[in-house]
């Protein structure tokens, strides 16, 4: 298995997509950096709540400013690169005529396109939290929607909690984006189709809001909406069974 992840480390950083990806990231990064020092610090819970930004809640109004981005085009550019592409460009039919498990090899695609999100989560915390300390007005005490007075340690935990469910939504991107490559083998479809099923999860139910929006993270911490964990978690599990199914089943090598 070991060598399996290796070997789409791999292929996966050899693609000319995936550093154009990242590097376009940095860009985007450092412009939110950037765009929210030019508005003097001013950010939004939702259009009704504005907030001003200090050394401890800059962070998580980083990710929110970032989150279309990452769900709407990097993530599905990458899942789709690592299915679809492959399949279009016979990479992955010389990747499955090996004499290795198919499950293994699905699996390691996972497991790589997972940690390229939590790396992602770990350099945008960094970021967003140095970026806060040295830009924003230093305080020592903040509050976030719908919570008491935090002091920085508080504050930290709120904001590693805010990331660690803005990554878990993201494990829910992935697994519909590798279905809808798995369905839809042509690229260009599939991120189609992926952004498709993004925006009409929203006509299926209220609660798929966090699909379009990080605001939803802050209501889901205030308010304790048991119903996101609840979606999310059926979201992930029913992909996965089915991007299971389907991958064993399909001629991939025909």
């Amino acid at each position: 298995m070991k060598n399996i992840i290796i070997s789409e480390y791999e292929r996966t950083f050899k693609r000319k997509k995936t550093m154009i990806g990242l590097a376009i990231y940095g860009c985007v990064l450092a412009f939110e950096c950037f765009f929210l020092y030019a508005m003097g610090g001013l950010s939004f819970y939702d259009p009704e709540h504005s907030v001003q930004l200090n050394s401890i809640n800059t962070a998580p109004f980083l990710l929110r400013e970032l989150g279309i981005f990452l769900h709407f085009i990097l993530i599905p550019i990458f899942v789709v690169d690592s299915f679809s592409g492959e399949y279009s460009s016979g990479a992955l039919r010389l990747v499955l005529i090996r004499p290795q498990k198919r499950l293994k090899i699905l699996l390691a695609k996972w497991l790589v396109q997972a940690s390229f999100v939590m790396a992602i989560m770990l350099v945008t915390w960094l970021v967003g939290t140095i970026f806060g300390m040295i830009s924003m007005p230093y305080v020592e005490e903040t509050t976030f929607y719908e919570t008491g007075p935090m002091n920085a340690f508080y504050g930290m935990l709120y904001t590693l909690l805010f990331y660690g469910l803005a990554t878990f939504i993201m494990m829910g991107v992935i697994g519909l984006c590798s279905l809808m490559s798995m369905l839809l083998p042509n690229p260009i479809l599939a991120f189609a189709g992926t952004v498709a099923a993004l925006i009409g999860s929203l006509y299926v139910h209220d609660v798929f809001e966090y699909f379009l929006t990080s605001d939803a993270i802050f209501k889901i911490l205030g308010e304790q909406r048991g119903e996101f964990y609840i979606s999310l978690f059926l979201i992930i599990v029913i992909s996965c069974m089915m991007n299971v199914k389907i991958w064993q089943k399909k001629q991939w090598i025909g």
